[in-house]
Formats: C-alpha cells, sequence, structure tokens
C-alpha cells in the first residue's frame, strides 16, 4: 500500500507470439483482464502477433500474463516477450 492508502500498481507491456490472431484472443483477454480490475489495452499487429498494456495490482497483473502464455482454446502460443513499464494511470480495458 502507498502512503496514501491505494494498492502499488504495475504496467507491463506483452507481445504475444504464435497462432493468436482469429481466434478471440483479444476479445478473451479483455475478458480476463476485466474480471482482475486490471487496465490497458490489447490489439493484432501487422506481423502477427498481439501486443497489450496491463496496468494494475502487481498479482492481478501476473495473473493475466500467466493467462496469456495459454491463451483461449484456440490459440496456439509459442512465446509471450514481457517489458515493464511505468504505470500511466489507465483507468479501463480496451480491445484496439
Amino acid at each position: 500500500m502507498l502512503p496514501d492508502g491505494s494498492a502499488v500498481k504495475i504496467r507491463r507491456r506483452i507481445v504475444v507470439e504464435g497462432q493468436v490472431q482469429g481466434v478471440f484472443y483479444r476479445s478473451t483477454c479483455r475478458r480476463e483482464a476485466q474480471a482482475r480490475g486490471v487496465a490497458g489495452w490489447v490489439r493484432n499487429r501487422p506481423d502477427g502477433t498481439v501486443e497489450a498494456v496491463l496496468e494494475g495490482e502487481p498479482d492481478a497483473v501476473e495473473a493475466v500474463i500467466a493467462w496469456a502464455r495459454q491463451g483461449p482454446p484456440a490459440a496456439s502460443v509459442s512465446r509471450v516477450e514481457v517489458t515493464e513499464e511505468d504505470p500511466e494511470g489507465e483507468r479501463s480495458f480496451q480491445v484496439r
């Protein structure tokens, strides 16, 4: 907890490789993030990967990253690259 009583927040950017487009990856990611109170966004990239920014309490963000390593049932995830970033105050989760 921070001195003002708010929870510590972290931000992670992930890039997910494999068969991750056209398999409901983004919509399922949004549902997983919202269920854990994680803000940010997710989008398809032209190279066939999926990129997401996840911001929230550390345990919640790590839970979404753990989910991302599997993805929805139709996905086949081969690699997840995780980058630490400074929180920017994201308030909701969007599919871009």
